[in-house]
C-alpha cells in the first residue's frame, strides 16, 4: 500500500484493520511517514490532506521548472493525486511533461493539473461570472480549481453592468447557484449587482484589468470592499485559485 495521505484513506485501513485485513503493525508502518519532506528550497507538506482535505497546492510563479518538478516528483513519491500548480507557463508546462510527470496544462489561466488519480464526483452547484472576456483568465483559474476540488460549475462570461439584459437573462441559474463567483476589473461594480439578485454567497474577485485610474485592480478591489450589497466577501486582486478554493469549501459544507 502507499503512504496514507488523505482523510478517505485514513477510514479505508481502520476499516481493514477492523477486518483483519491489515495488522496494528502494518498500519503503524503506513502512518510512520514524515509530516514534510525538506529538499532544501522547499518543505513539501504531506499531511496537508489530512489537515485540510486536499493535498499541498504549488504556486509556480517565481519557482525554477526544476524546483516545480522536485516538489512533484516529491509528492507523487509520497502519495499524493490530482496536484494543482498555478502560474506556470507553457514552457514549465513542457519541462514538467518531459520529466515523465503528466501533466494537463490550460494555457489561459497557466494553470496545470498533475499526478491524475480518480476523479473526484463533482457536487452542488458554482457559478463563475465575469464582467468582460478580458478577465477570462482569473475566471478559469478558479472554474478549473473549484472543478478540480469536486464541485459542478457553470460559466457566465461576459455579463457586466455594461450590458446589464445579458446577465438578467440569466436570472434562473443565478437563483439555483450555492457560490457564485464574480470576477471583475475596471470599476468592479459587477459582484453588487449579483450580490443584490442572489441569496448565496458571492464571492468577489477584483482583476487588474482596466486603464491606468484602474490603479492594476485596486480601483475594483476597493469598490468591491464597499459594496452596498449584503453576501458579498472579497479575495486579492487576480486571485481566482482563492475564490475558487473557499467557493468549493462553501459549497460542500453539510447542510447547504
Amino acid at each position: 500500500m502507499s503512504n496514507i495521505t488523505a482523510k478517505e484513506d485514513i477510514l479505508n485501513l481502520l476499516n481493514k484493520i477492523k477486518a483483519g485485513e491489515v495488522s496494528p503493525e502494518q498500519a503503524v508502518n503506513l502512518l510512520r511517514t514524515e509530516t514534510f519532506s525538506d529538499l532544501g528550497y522547499a518543505k513539501v507538506d504531506h499531511h496537508r490532506s489530512l489537515r485540510q482535505g486536499v493535498c499541498e497546492v504549488i504556486f509556480g510563479q517565481g519557482k525554477t521548472p526544476e524546483q516545480i518538478v522536485g516538489i512533484l516528483s516529491n509528492m507523487r513519491k509520497n502519495g499524493s493525486h490530482n496536484v494543482l500548480v498555478t502560474r506556470i507557463s507553457q514552457q514549465t508546462a513542457d519541462f514538467i511533461a518531459n520529466s515523465n510527470i503528466p501533466i494537463n496544462y490550460h494555457p489561459i489561466p497557466q494553470l496545470g493539473i498533475t499526478l491524475s488519480g480518480k476523479e473526484l464526483p463533482r457536487v452542488g452547484n458554482i457559478i463563475v461570472a465575469s464582467g468582460g472576456t478580458s478577465d477570462m483568465a482569473v475566471c478559469e483559474e478558479a472554474a478549473l480549481t473549484a472543478e478540480a476540488l469536486g464541485n459542478n460549475v457553470t460559466r457566465l462570461y461576459d455579463v457586466g453592468v455594461a450590458g446589464l439584459h445579458r446577465l438578467l437573462l440569466r436570472l434562473d441559474t443565478l437563483i439555483e447557484a450555492r457560490v457564485i463567483i464574480v470576477v471583475a476589473g475596471m470599476e468592479g461594480a459587477l459582484p453588487s449587482v449579483i450580490g443584490g439578485l442572489a441569496s448565496c454567497p458571492v464571492i468577489a474577485v477584483p482583476t487588474s484589468i482596466g486603464y491606468g485610474a484602474n490603479f492594476g485592480g485596486l480601483s475594483a478591489l476597493l469598490c468591491m470592499l464597499n459594496s452596498c450589497a449584503s453576501g458579498v466577501s472579497v479575495v486579492n486582486i487576480d486571485n481566482g485559485f482563492g475564490a475558487g478554493f473557499i467557493a468549493s469549501r462553501i459549497n460542500q459544507m453539510k447542510g447547504l
